[in-house]
């Protein structure tokens, strides 16, 4: 019976609290609204989702999360550093095609979502059998070096959350 109510618990506890933070007061008409629209909505599209992913491991996502706010954070400052102190032409701006293990789409979305996040590199394309990312990056003077952190600091950490 809840799983016919609720087919997504976890995006219908998202939603709740993104629908708080969208209003940004915390009433008890903000949390029973949030909680209505977190429950219609994945209902209404339910029917859309047929292979809904699987969490292997949530407890790793706080992990992950906190390893993403950090490396933007650090990316931030070295950006700000290239940007006011480095020459034009010292910069080793480039292309990199970091080689996927993962397999599950929303396990690459995140991926590719963290590395536009993160400030000095973009995620540009997908291999049309899904199996590399073509990244730019703003400064990498060792490219294999940055397809390494890419794969060792997020794709790993994907892994054990999804697959």
């Amino acid at each position: 019976m809840l799983r016919k109510l609720f087919p997504h618990p976890l995006l219908t506890l998202v939603l709740t609290a993104v629908w708080v933070m969208l209003v940004n007061v915390l009433t008890l008409n903000a949390v029973v609204f949030g909680l209505i629209l977190g429950t219609i909505v994945p209902l209404v599209t339910a029917a859309y989702w047929p292979d809904r992913p699987r969490l292997r491991s949530p407890l790793k996502i706080a992990e992950y999360i906190l390893v993403v706010l950090w490396d933007i954070c650090v990316a931030n400052v070295q950006v700000a550093w290239i940007i006011l102190f480095k020459r034009n032409a010292d910069l080793a701006s480039t292309w990199v095609t970091v080689p996927l293990d993962l397999r599950t789409p929303e396990a690459i979305t995140i991926l590719a979502g963290t590395i536009t996040m993160t400030p000095g590199t973009v995620s540009a394309d997908m291999a049309e059998d899904g199996t590399s990312l073509l990244v730019h990056c703003l400064h990498a003077p060792d490219p294999k070096g940055t397809v390494h952190d890419i794969k060792s600091r997020y794709e790993r950490r994907l892994m054990e959350i999804f697959e």
